[in-house]
């Protein structure tokens, strides 16, 4: 048994194990490339919401993240001391600040989009482009099934 690392078949046909096989995968390509490019997955996440969506309040950048409260406030901190983002008070409450990308940070997510893009390769090596499409699309039905089943429940609707 020392070594052997192939699974129970009962193991190898549930999808949910195959499911976090894969997440295991994908957090380390993440993690470690991200890393690499003096950055974090958070660090995507918030840029890219922001990019799309424009400036935010923390918390409302932490829903449309899945990233928890607590978390958010390091990372922006960690953006904020790189000059990728920048923090202003909220004119219409002074109690919560609003978040905005910096033409830095814009640059910084083009540069974060081409590695999330060689992650996304790596991780899929094994798959044709339409076997990836199919993939996509699956994993979206899955994913959007249960939101709607259990919409406070789904990450980032905390």
């Amino acid at each position: 048994m020392t070594g052997d690392r192939t699974p129970p078949m009962r193991l190898k046909g549930a999808p949910s194990w195959l499911i976090n096989q894969v997440s295991a995968h994908s957090h380390r390509l993440v993690t470690e490339r991200f890393a690499a490019a003096d950055a974090r997955g958070y660090h995507y996440r918030l840029l890219a919401a922001l990019a799309e969506f424009g400036p935010g309040s923390q918390a409302e950048l932490g829903r449309r993240t899945g990233v928890d409260r607590s978390d958010v406030v390091a990372a922006l901190n960690e953006l904020a001391e790189k000059k990728l983002v920048e923090r202003s008070p909220d004119p219409t409450d002074r109690r919560r600040n609003i978040i905005t990308v910096t033409p830095e940070g814009r640059d910084h997510l083009s540069h974060l989009d081409g590695v999330l893009a060689q992650i996304q390769e790596d991780l899929c090596a094994p798959l044709s482009p339409p076997e990836r499409e199919e993939l996509i699309r699956l994993l979206t039905r899955i994913v959007d099934h249960h939101v709607r089943a259990r919409p406070s429940e789904s990450p980032g609707a905390k």
